[in-house]
Protein backbone atom coordinates (compact mmCIF):
# COMPACT_ATOMS: atom_id res chain seq x y z
CA UNK A 1 0.00 0.00 0.00
CA UNK A 2 2.54 2.43 0.75
CA UNK A 3 4.42 1.81 -2.62
CA UNK A 4 0.70 2.97 -4.11
CA UNK A 5 0.85 5.93 -1.82
CA UNK A 6 4.22 7.10 -3.00
CA UNK A 7 3.08 6.83 -6.39
CA UNK A 8 0.39 8.85 -5.91
CA UNK A 9 2.52 11.03 -4.05
CA UNK A 10 5.22 11.17 -6.62
CA UNK A 11 2.05 11.84 -9.18
CA UNK A 12 0.62 14.66 -7.79
CA UNK A 13 4.12 16.26 -7.55
CA UNK A 14 3.82 15.81 -11.44
CA UNK A 15 1.03 17.53 -11.85
CA UNK A 16 0.98 20.48 -9.54
CA UNK A 17 2.48 22.56 -12.88
CA UNK A 18 0.18 21.42 -15.41
CA UNK A 19 -2.81 23.52 -16.76
CA UNK A 20 -5.30 24.11 -14.23
CA UNK A 21 -8.10 23.86 -16.73
CA UNK A 22 -6.94 20.13 -17.65
CA UNK A 23 -5.50 18.82 -14.46
CA UNK A 24 -7.98 19.04 -11.53
CA UNK A 25 -4.60 18.42 -9.32
CA UNK A 26 -2.94 21.60 -10.46
CA UNK A 27 -6.29 23.34 -10.13
CA UNK A 28 -6.16 22.64 -6.33
CA UNK A 29 -3.04 23.59 -6.14
CA UNK A 30 -4.21 27.20 -7.76
CA UNK A 31 -7.05 26.98 -5.22
CA UNK A 32 -4.98 26.51 -2.09
CA UNK A 33 -4.95 24.81 0.92
CA UNK A 34 -8.26 26.06 2.20
CA UNK A 35 -9.99 24.47 -0.74
CA UNK A 36 -7.92 21.30 -0.57
CA UNK A 37 -8.90 20.92 3.37
CA UNK A 38 -12.43 21.32 2.11
CA UNK A 39 -12.33 18.53 -0.60
CA UNK A 40 -10.56 16.55 2.02
CA UNK A 41 -13.28 16.82 4.84
CA UNK A 42 -15.91 16.48 1.76
CA UNK A 43 -14.65 13.06 0.66
CA UNK A 44 -14.43 11.83 4.35
CA UNK A 45 -17.61 12.49 4.97
CA UNK A 46 -18.67 10.97 1.85
CA UNK A 47 -16.86 7.87 3.23
CA UNK A 48 -18.30 8.26 6.35
CA UNK A 49 -22.26 8.10 5.09
CA UNK A 50 -21.86 5.14 2.54
CA UNK A 51 -20.13 3.23 5.81
CA UNK A 52 -23.03 3.71 7.73
CA UNK A 53 -25.31 3.52 4.79
CA UNK A 54 -23.64 -0.06 4.35
CA UNK A 55 -22.61 0.56 0.53
CA UNK A 56 -19.46 -1.20 0.39
CA UNK A 57 -18.41 -0.50 -3.09
CA UNK A 58 -18.77 3.30 -2.62
CA UNK A 59 -17.13 3.43 0.66
CA UNK A 60 -13.97 1.76 -1.70
CA UNK A 61 -14.30 4.57 -4.65
CA UNK A 62 -14.46 7.70 -1.89
CA UNK A 63 -11.83 5.94 0.13
CA UNK A 64 -9.44 6.12 -2.96
CA UNK A 65 -10.81 10.09 -3.58
CA UNK A 66 -9.99 10.69 0.34
CA UNK A 67 -6.89 9.08 -0.38
CA UNK A 68 -6.26 11.44 -3.54
CA UNK A 69 -7.19 14.37 -1.93
CA UNK A 70 -4.97 13.53 1.44
CA UNK A 71 -1.85 13.07 -1.09
CA UNK A 72 -2.61 16.45 -2.38
CA UNK A 73 -2.66 18.19 0.83
CA UNK A 74 0.43 16.34 2.53
CA UNK A 75 2.49 17.46 -0.91
CA UNK A 76 1.00 21.18 -0.58
CA UNK A 77 2.38 21.12 3.40
CA UNK A 78 5.54 20.00 1.97
CA UNK A 79 4.47 16.64 4.05
CA UNK A 80 6.12 12.99 2.46
CA UNK A 81 4.38 9.88 3.19
CA UNK A 82 7.49 8.85 4.40
CA UNK A 83 6.80 11.02 6.93
CA UNK A 84 3.69 10.20 7.99
CA UNK A 85 4.63 6.56 7.77
CA UNK A 86 7.97 7.27 10.48
CA UNK A 87 4.71 8.40 12.74
CA UNK A 88 3.12 5.11 12.28
CA UNK A 89 6.29 3.28 13.36
CA UNK A 90 6.70 5.53 16.46
CA UNK A 91 3.34 5.30 16.88
CA UNK A 92 2.87 1.18 16.81
CA UNK A 93 6.30 0.58 18.97
CA UNK A 94 4.75 2.77 21.85
CA UNK A 95 1.41 1.42 21.94
CA UNK A 96 1.00 -1.15 18.82
CA UNK A 97 -0.30 -0.28 15.28
CA UNK A 98 -4.31 -0.50 16.03
CA UNK A 99 -4.03 1.59 18.73
CA UNK A 100 -4.31 5.66 18.32
CA UNK A 101 -2.32 7.78 20.84
CA UNK A 102 -4.30 9.52 22.96
CA UNK A 103 -4.26 13.39 23.04
CA UNK A 104 -2.32 15.24 25.24
CA UNK A 105 -3.93 16.43 28.77
CA UNK A 106 -3.97 20.10 28.57
CA UNK A 107 -3.89 21.99 32.33
CA UNK A 108 -6.94 24.22 32.17
CA UNK A 109 -6.42 27.83 31.87
CA UNK A 110 -6.63 29.59 35.16
CA UNK A 111 -8.24 32.77 34.51
CA UNK A 112 -9.69 35.21 37.00
CA UNK A 113 -13.56 34.35 37.40
CA UNK A 114 -15.52 37.00 35.73
CA UNK A 115 -19.05 38.29 37.45
CA UNK A 116 -22.12 36.84 35.99
CA UNK A 117 -23.97 39.84 34.34
CA UNK A 118 -26.68 41.19 36.14
CA UNK A 119 -30.26 40.35 35.06
CA UNK A 120 -31.98 42.97 32.65
CA UNK A 121 -35.89 43.52 33.05
CA UNK A 122 -37.02 43.41 29.43
CA UNK A 123 -39.58 41.78 27.19
CA UNK A 124 -38.69 38.60 28.02
CA UNK A 125 -38.38 38.14 31.46
CA UNK A 126 -37.36 34.50 33.10
CA UNK A 127 -39.41 32.81 35.16
CA UNK A 128 -37.50 30.28 38.15
CA UNK A 129 -38.44 26.61 38.42
CA UNK A 130 -38.68 25.36 41.48
CA UNK A 131 -39.14 21.55 42.75
CA UNK A 132 -41.73 20.82 45.28
CA UNK A 133 -41.65 18.02 47.68
CA UNK A 134 -43.20 15.16 45.65
CA UNK A 135 -43.98 17.13 42.33
CA UNK A 136 -42.54 17.76 39.21
CA UNK A 137 -40.84 20.69 38.09
CA UNK A 138 -43.27 23.62 37.42
CA UNK A 139 -43.09 27.65 37.05
CA UNK A 140 -43.81 29.81 39.59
Amino acid sequence: MSDSLERLYQAVLAARDLDPATSRTARLFQRGPSKMAKKLAEEAIEVVIDAVNGKADAVVRESADLLYNLTVLWASAGVKPADVWREMERREDLLGIAEKLPKPVKSPKTAPAKPLPKATAGPAVRRRIVALEGRSLRKR
